[in-house]
Formats: structure tokens, sequence, C-alpha cells
């Protein structure tokens, strides 16, 4: 530290005081640092953490599944193995035994008369010889029932019901049927047409057959429907002879 001004002499105080004015306006001192806060301190201001609670985890019980559901389930799965089984074997059986359906054919037919009397009413008298054949090995089939129906021009001419009647792996049978057609109604184009086609020598028919068919084998059987149409072309009575025809079976 300097000397006291009352020890000075007067000559150096007033030199410093000449020195001070000449010199430029010092800049204020710069404020001291904040002082670091202690441990302990920061120990007061921070929030103490609390200890984390242990995870749990929490099962919910579970339901027991009743017996009711488990006889349910296990009556389903039985059910479906049954039906992958059948269908296993039907398959086999079907390949094995290779099933057909039975052919029906026209082998002959005669026009023995053609009558239209006024106001066109048709009469007609027609004989068909029908062959029914069985082409399976292995199965048997019966006709449970047999029906065949005569039509010209899409009108009802005739209808004849056969008996049943059975027939073994690899027969075939002939029968012989009468239509007659009696006062049948005919609207006056039909009944032109059929006086024309009379004339010209060439009389078209066709018969319809549906039959309920049973089909046999070993110990279990099946039934389902057939169905057969057939176009006949014959000459003009009273000697008309089949010319053409044409069958087909669904």
């Amino acid at each position: 530290m300097g000397t006291p001004y009352h020890l000075q002499s007067p000559k150096t105080i007033l030199s410093r005081l000449v020195n001070m004015r000449q010199l430029p306006p010092g800049l204020p001192p710069p404020p001291p640092p904040p002082e670091p806060p202690s441990k302990t301190r920061q120990q007061e201001v921070l929030p103490q953490r609390l200890p984390a609670a242990p995870s749990k985890i929490i099962l919910q019980p579970r339901d027991r599944t009743s017996p009711a559901m488990w006889f349910a389930a296990i009556v389903c799965f039985a059910f479906s193995i049954i039906l992958i089984v059948a269908g296993v074997v039907i398959l086999i059986i079907f390949l094995a035994v290779k099933p057909r359906a039975p052919s029906f054919d026209m082998a002959n037919a005669s026009l023995n008369s053609v009558y239209i009397d006024s106001p066109a009413y048709f009469n007609g008298d027609m004989t068909l010889v029908a062959n029914f054949s069985n082409p399976n090995q292995k199965i048997d089939v019966v006709f449970r029932s047999a029906t065949l129906e005569l039509f010209f021009r899409d009108r009802p001419m005739a209808v004849q019901v056969l008996p049943p009647f059975a027939q073994r792996r690899g027969q075939f049978q002939v029968l012989n049927l009468h239509m007659v057609s009696s006062r049948v109604l005919l609207p006056p184009e039909v009944a032109m047409e059929l006086v024309n086609q009379v004339r010209r020598n060439r009389v078209v028919y066709t018969i319809r057959g549906t039959f309920k068919v049973e089909a046999r084998f070993w110990f279990s059987h099946y039934s389902y429907w057939m169905n057969t149409i057939c176009e006949l072309e014959l000459t003009a009575p009273p000697c008309g002879v089949l010319v053409a025809r044409r069958c087909r079976t669904k």
C-alpha cells in the first residue's frame, strides 16, 4: 500500500491529481465470479429421488374350459374324420367301379296312321321299338319309373308309362311301345305343318323320355333321374318306316 495522504508532501499530492486528470476514465471492475455451490448446498437444492418400486406382473386367472366345450370339440373332430374317410372310400369305389348311365335308343319305328279332322283334331298311331341297355359291368340298375312322350313341333301328341323293370350288369332289353293319339287339338299352323310333311313323305316326331334309375352296387344303392330326347324322321303312313334317328341322354 502507498503512503497515506496526510503523511505525503503537498507537491506529491498535486502531481498525482494532475496525472489522474490526464488518464482516460477507467472501466468499472468486473463483478467477481460466482462461487460454486458446495456439495451440501446441491444436496439441499436438488430434490431427492425416491427409490423405484419393484415392478409386479399381475396374472389374471384363466377360465377353465367347460366339459361341454370339450365334448363339442371332440364330436366335431370325429365328424370331420368320418367325412374325410367316407369321401376317400367313395372316391376309391368310383374309380374302381366307373359307373355309367344306362343308354336308351330307338331301334325301330313305324307310322301307321295320321288323320286330322275338323277343326284341327289330330289322330295318329305309331309303333316304337325301344332299346334299353346297361353298360355297367359291376352295377345293376332298376328303372323305378319310365315315361315316354310323343311331340310334334313341341306339341304333346301321346304318352306311354312303362312299369318298373330291372337290368343286370351288361344286359339290354327291347320293348315294343304303342303310341296312340286321339282327338288332340292342334293350332291351325301346326296342323297345316303336319299335313305338309305327310305330303312331302317326311314326318318328324320327337320322343322325350324321363326315367328314375336306381343303381345297385354290393350292399349300397343310389337313385338319379335320366332324360332322353330322340328325333325321329319317318315316311308317310300307312306304311311309314324309320328313315333317320338321333338320340341323346342327359
